[in-house]
């Protein structure tokens, strides 16, 4: 009997083919790698302590010895043993609600008239946004000096009329509403984007009104404001966040005083922190803070739907 031996077939090697990225996903990539130091830094420099402040905020620690759990001891002592914390509050609150309007129409005035088409208008601009860009301590070292009672600007300019200026910041009764007055300093920051907002508006809306004989206000309350709503929802928005979390004013100028009449709960947390360093109290302070702010941006987000009108919406 014969052996038969099968022949062997040799396997041909087919070579494995890339995958090519498609430029979608290159630019998906790209993306992400452009981006990625800003999401590396928001975890590790915002989310990170977010997190630990919440867990001290449940404790019982001076930066010196280690932390004891107390539960939610801290946020009862805040809103029932603690009279400097509603003092603070009503400080912040009142400060808020009457800083933020008068800072939109303030700078909402100066937008319009800054809108003109003057010659030389572009220098005045300039000037109106300088103080925007100025060193915040500056300004209210500045300002230290134009409340001043005895050599201030304010009280010098009234004595001229035969008024006695009041003593501004060095009264309790006129602290809070001079660093009132002082937070219109900083409009020309919120001008550049009100006239953003007024040059988006389109000019034949102005034309039509002009034809049906509409005057200045009617031109104002039908055509700029409801365009307007988008730049005014933005402004409010940042308005609110910025004047409830106010601290430099405080620490810089009053040091919370006299008497408790300039003590913002940003500067009354820092100072239950880095001064008292009872650190598990001013975390609870901070988060405190931050439901606050949540619940004020999100009534101005649910509310917009009702008067927030962009070009092009359907109704």
């Amino acid at each position: 009997m014969q052996n038969e031996t099968t022949p062997v077939v040799p396997r041909t090697i087919v070579p494995v083919k890339k995958k090519k990225l498609t430029a979608a996903r290159k630019e998906e990539l790209t993306f992400y790698a452009l981006i990625s130091p800003w999401i590396i830094g928001f975890i590790f420099f915002i989310v990170g302590p977010m997190i630990a402040s919440l867990y001290i905020s449940f404790t019982d620690w001076d930066l010196l010895t280690s932390a004891s759990w107390v539960g939610f001891e801290n946020y009862i002592k805040a809103f029932t043993g603690d009279p400097l914390f509603w003092q603070a509050l009503k400080v912040t609150m009142i400060y808020s609600i009457f800083s933020v309007p008068l800072g939109l129409i303030v700078s909402l005035g100066i937008a319009m008239l800054l809108n003109q088409a003057v010659k030389g208008m572009s220098i005045f601009r300039t000037i109106y946004y300088l103080p925007a860009v100025v060193s915040g301590v500056a300004v209210m070292v500045l300002w230290m000096y134009i409340f001043n009672p005895q050599i201030g600007l304010l009280n010098t300019i009234l004595s001229y009329f035969g008024i006695q200026g009041p003593g501004w910041i060095f009264d309790p009764k006129w602290a809070l509403f001079s660093i009132i007055i002082m937070s219109l300093w900083g409009a020309g920051g919120g001008i550049i984007i009100w006239l953003a907002g007024l040059n988006g508006i389109p000019n034949y809306l102005y034309e039509a009104a002009d034809l049906d004989g509409a005057s200045r206000i009617q031109k104002f309350r039908h055509i700029t404001v409801p365009m307007l709503t988008p730049t005014i929802f933005f402004n409010l928005i940042t308005g609110i966040i910025g004047a409830l979390q106010t601290f430099g004013q405080a620490y810089v100028m009053t040091k919370g005083g006299p008497m408790n009449s300039t003590l913002f709960f940003n500067y009354y947390l820092f100072r239950k922190a880095f001064e008292e360093f009872d650190m598990g109290y001013a975390s609870a302070l901070a988060w405190i803070l931050f439901i606050i702010i949540f619940i004020f941006t999100l009534l101005v987000f649910k509310s917009s739907a009702l008067w927030v009108h962009y070009e092009g919406e359907r109704k």
